[in-house]
């Protein structure tokens, strides 16, 4: 093993700066699939943070793991969801800007 792999705040430090870009890509991205993306930053670096303690501090390699997947089966469903919200919205609206659509009834 080399030398960054067998530290924890190497895992860590990765995590946080993929959990910061996706916060600065929620607070910054003016589309749907923009704010999709930045999610899904979020959620990786929330996965690997249970991997990397997991790996480091647990006795049991099963526990992180499962809540990885779990992380990861939400991500594809709230993926599914975001991108069926934005066809339903550009077909009633013809855009998918969040600020444009300033109402949501007929």
């Amino acid at each position: 093993m080399t030398l960054l792999s067998t530290h924890l705040y190497s895992y860590l430090f990765i995590a946080i700066f993929l959990f910061a870009t996706g916060l600065y890509g929620m607070i910054q991205h003016r589309s749907i699939i923009g704010m999709l993306i930045s999610t899904e930053l979020i959620l990786s670096g929330a996965g690997l943070n249970f991997m990397a303690f997991n790996r480091f501090i647990t006795p049991d390699p099963a526990i992180g793991q499962i809540f990885t997947l779990f992380i990861m089966g939400i991500a594809a469903a709230e993926a599914a969801i975001v991108i069926s919200f934005s066809l339903a919205v550009y077909r009633r609206y013809q855009t998918i800007d969040p600020e444009s659509v300033d109402k949501l009834r007929y």
